[in-house]
C-alpha cells in the first residue's frame, strides 16, 4: 500500500519545524547582530503574514474569522511570537543561538508536565526515558566549553527559560482552540497579531527603526529566510502539526533543532565539532526516536465546534 498524502503532509511538516526552525538561530544571530530584537521580530512577522493573505487571496482562500477566532490567535501570537520568539531574539543579543538552542530543548519536558497538571494526561514511561536521553544529550553538549562571559547572559538564559514555557503553553492552547480552519490562515493571523504587538514593544523600548537598504547585505538575506522559509512555510507546519498530533510530539523539535544548529555553525561559521557533540547529536536524536515512538496520528480536532 502506498503513503497516505496525510503522512506524507505530517512528514513534511515535521522536517520543516525539524531543520528550517533549526537554521532559524543562525539567522537571528546574524539578523541581531545590526537590527533591535522587537524591531527584527516584528518586521519578520508582520511582511509574512502579509504574504499570507495575499498568496491566500490568489488563491481564493476565505481568510474571514469570527471574533472568538481573532481572540485566539491573538492569545496564540502573543504566546508563540509577541513574547515566545520576540524574547528569545532579545537573549540573543547576550546567549550565543547555540546554546539558546540547547536550553530550548527542555521544551518536550515541560509540555509533558504542563499535559499533567493542566489535562491530567498520564504521561508514557516511553516518554520519560525520551526526556531523560535528552537532558543527557544536553548535557554533553553545554558541558564540553565554557559558558560565554557577557553581562545580562544570566538574565538572558532565565528569559529563554520563561519563552519555553510560553510556547509550551500555547502548544496546549492552540490544540484545543477554535482558530481558523485553514491552516495557512491561522498563522497569518497570529503572525499579523504577534507583529502588531512586536511592533508596539518596539516603540515602548524605544527601538530605532531603519530601512532594509540600511542593513548589511547578510542581515537583508537573514531576514528573507526568517520571512519565508521560518515564518511562511515552518510556522504553518507548526500549527498544522498541533492539530494532528499530539503536543509533546510535535515539541521534539527543541531536540532536533540544536543538531542543526550546531551543523550549521560549523558549515557557516568554521566551528569546530569534537567527538563529544557527534555523541551528544546522537543521544538527543535517541530521545527524539523514544518520544515518537508508537506514534498516535489523532483525528483534526473540530475547530469552532
Amino acid at each position: 500500500m502506498g503513503v497516505s498524502r496525510k503522512t506524507v503532509s505530517i512528514i513534511l511538516a515535521f522536517f520543516a519545524i525539524y531543520v528550517i526552525w533549526g537554521s532559524t538561530y543562525l539567522l537571528n544571530k546574524i539578523a541581531v547582530t545590526e537590527l533591535p530584537p522587537f524591531k527584527l521580530a516584528a518586521i519578520r512577522f508582520l511582511v509574512a503574514s502579509m504574504f499570507i493573505f495575499i498568496i491566500a487571496k490568489i488563491l481564493k482562500v476565505d481568510i474571514s474569522i469570527t471574533k472568538l477566532q481573532l481572540k485566539n490567535t491573538i492569545i496564540a501570537g502573543f504566546l508563540f511570537l509577541t513574547f515566545g520568539n520576540g524574547v528569545v531574539v532579545w537573549a540573543l543579543k547576550y546567549v550565543d543561538s547555540g546554546f539558546a538552542a540547547l536550553e530550548i530543548s527542555a521544551q518536550p519536558l515541560v509540555v509533558l508536565i504542563l499535559m499533567r497538571i493542566l489535562q491530567g494526561k498520564k504521561i508514557a514511561a516511553m516518554s520519560y526515558i525520551g526526556v531523560v536521553l535528552g537532558f543527557i544529550g544536553i548535557y554533553l553538549l553545554v558541558s564540553q566549553k565554557t559558558l560565554i562571559n557577557q553581562e545580562n547572559q544570566i538574565i538572558g538564559m532565565l528569559m529563554i527559560f520563561t519563552c519555553m514555557l510560553s510556547w509550551a503553553y500555547g502548544s496546549l492552547f492552540v490544540g484545543k482552540a477554535n482558530l481558523p480552519s485553514n491552516y495557512f490562515v491561522n498563522t497569518g493571523y497570529q503572525m499579523l497579531t504577534g507583529g502588531i504587538m512586536l511592533g508596539i514593544a518596539s516603540l515602548c523600548f524605544g527601538e530605532t527603526w531603519t530601512w532594509p537598504s540600511a542593513w548589511s547585505t547578510e542581515v537583508q538575506w537573514s531576514m528573507l529566510g526568517l520571512i519565508v522559509f521560518g515564518s511562511i512555510i515552518a510556522f504553518t507546519a507548526f500549527n498544522y502539526l498541533l492539530k494532528e498530533v499530539s503536543p509533546e510530539k510535535v515539541s521534539t523539535n527543541t531536540y532536533v533543532n540544536p543538531i542543526i544548529a550546531l551543523l550549521l555553525g560549523w558549515w557557516v561559521l568554521n566551528e569546530q565539532i569534537t567527538l563529544q557533540s557527534i555523541i551528544a547529536a546522537i543521544v538527543l536524536l535517541t530521545g527524539v526516536y523514544f518520544i515518537n515512538s508508537k506514534r498516535v496520528i489523532t483525528r483534526p480536532r473540530g475547530m469552532g465546534r
